[in-house]
């Protein structure tokens, strides 16, 4: 697991009982699960506790070495850093896998990493929030991804013998472009400072997701992509449902807000931790997206700039939150503004 934050932390100490796992990340992350092993929780899965001796644990990225998959979980800012990182000590067959937030992540190990490593896309759907130095919790539910190869096969093996739920597919591309379309939810729940599930159920909120979704569709579509179909309904029709009154919402929007009470964003996260985001590969994207084909997309900029003015304040311990309303009325005027 190379950048074992949250997410990597997840994988790795779900993947440990089963296989031999390396997790490489920050020093005082490591050194907090080389004394204390890992705690997993949440997922629907009883509650977990990996003994230290089942892990090795490494800051230097030549621990990644005889390695037959290496899983890269690190932000998508650090995705070129970690190549470069990673790519002199990758055996001929090893198998690097992206389990990352955005459009761009694969590609760019492919074009970073030596020629001819293999590069797959996989996408991690649920959220996973860190509750001590060395405790996981996922708050989400949903089945992890990766591209439907014969490469694959025994990475997807090994995750159902851990116990979580994984599926091949033939259309990363597509489910990349429906994930995205979901993280654009990850701003307005940073910046809301709210639990997801009481956030979701704010319908001013999911109206500032709406205008975000409205804008990466109307790009989509220039782009001649379709995002994959993740829910109950088609992504084309989210927009719509977000803007249902709450009762209405909740009602037939139920297993939306089946999350629990600890669930929050990674942007969250960052803030809170007083840590870069990844606004550039979400809102971010769709504003360079956007631009590429003549396009608008103030609401999206809008929030990426909101985003970016919080992750300063957080850093002077001043962070802002906002309430449904005041965050509405500021995308809407900038959709005005165009």
């Amino acid at each position: 697991m190379f950048g074992a934050g949250s997410i990597g932390c997840h994988l790795g100490g779900a993947l440990a009982a089963d296989c031999g796992v390396t997790l490489v990340g920050r020093p005082s992350a490591m050194d907090a699960v080389r004394e204390r092993g890992l705690l997993l929780t949440g997922g629907g899965r009883p509650e977990a506790r990996v003994a230290p001796a089942r892990l090795r644990t490494s800051a230097d990225p030549a621990a990644v070495a005889g390695a037959d998959y290496v899983l890269v979980t690190v932000k998508s800012g650090a995705t070129r850093e970690a190549a470069r990182a990673i790519g002199p000590h990758l055996g001929a067959d090893t198998v690097v896998v992206s389990f990352q937030n955005g459009l761009r992540n694969p590609a760019e190990l492919r074009a970073a990493l030596p020629a001819g490593t293999a590069v797959l896309a996989g996408m991690v759907p649920y959220n996973v929030v860190r509750t001590g130095p060395a405790s996981f919790h996922q708050g989400t539910a949903g089945a992890l991804m990766v591209d439907d190869v014969t490469a694959a096969r025994p990475l997807v093996a090994a995750l159902r013998r851990a116990g979580l739920a994984v599926e091949p597919r033939g259309d990363m591309p597509r489910v990349q472009h429906a994930k995205l379309l979901m993280n654009l939810n990850n701003a307005v729940n940073a910046l809301s400072g709210l639990p997801l599930r009481e956030q979701l159920g704010s319908r001013a909120y999911r109206r500032c997701l709406a205008l975000c979704q409205e804008e990466a569709l109307a790009v989509f579509r220039a782009e001649g992509v379709v995002p994959a179909r993740l829910g109950p309904v088609p992504a084309s029709v989210t927009p719509r449902l977000l803007r249902w009154p709450d009762t209405v919402f909740r009602r037939v929007a139920a297993a939306s807000l089946r999350v629990d009470a600890q669930a929050r964003s990674s942007m969250w996260e960052d803030l809170e931790r007083g840590r870069p985001t990844e606004i550039d590969s979400l809102q971010g994207e769709v504003v360079a997206l956007a631009a590429r084909h003549g396009l608008g997309a103030p609401v999206n900029a809008r929030l990426a700039e909101l985003v970016r003015e919080a992750e300063a304040e957080a850093v002077a311990g001043r962070p802002r939150r906002w309430t449904g309303a005041e965050l509405y009325a500021e995308v809407a005027a900038a959709a005005r503004r165009g």
